[in-house]
């Protein structure tokens, strides 16, 4: 399954992935029209700053193989697509009841570095970035991987490479990941 793989020593904080993300899940996919929508679209990645690593980490959904937010989700507004690895989510069945935030486990493999060095900030704590609330129309809001893109708008619009889409073969014994 194609991931998207977050290198954090590249990422310089210019945020062109939050807007890139929020312009390609726009109603008219421009920039300049996204600016005058109402509800005003949402990005499903985050920078975050991380003071004890003097670093900004990009923070989004893994769409883990063994996602238990699928599990855990009351509804089955989420699910998990076999053929492509992703998790999707199914607006018409979620009740943004954020149980799957709760089990959440982003931080899990990539993140320990980050958790090691104590720089836990309270967003990450809420999985900001990860699972997001679209309280307007009373859903949650995650990465989709721009489906129906070739390549994810977040990774097109990196200027430094810090995110970059591999093919991804995942280790479950490790929790390891090996790029093809």
């Amino acid at each position: 399954m194609k991931d998207v793989i977050i290198r954090p020593e590249l990422c310089m904080g210019c945020r062109s992935c939050e807007v890139a993300c929020a312009v390609s899940h726009s109603k008219s996919k421009n920039l300049f029209s996204a600016l005058g929508e109402d509800p005003a679209p949402k990005k499903r990645i985050s920078v975050e700053y991380m003071p004890a690593i003097e670093a900004s980490v990009p923070i989004t959904c893994r769409h883990c193989e063994d996602a238990p937010c699928v599990s855990v989700c009351p509804t089955k507004a989420l699910s998990k697509d076999t053929a492509t690895g992703t998790v999707n989510h199914n607006l018409e069945r979620c009740v943004d009841c954020w149980t799957c935030s709760m089990v959440c486990t982003r931080f899990s493999s990539l993140y320990q570095l980050i958790l090691a060095s104590g720089c836990w900030t309270s967003s990450m704590a809420n999985n900001y970035g990860v699972i997001d609330r679209r309280t307007e129309e009373g859903t949650v809001v995650r990465c989709d991987l721009c489906e129906g893109r070739e390549l994810p708008a977040c990774v097109e619009a990196c200027p430094t490479h810090a995110l970059v889409f591999f093919e991804v073969e995942r280790r479950q014994e490790a929790n390891s990941f090996s790029f093809s």
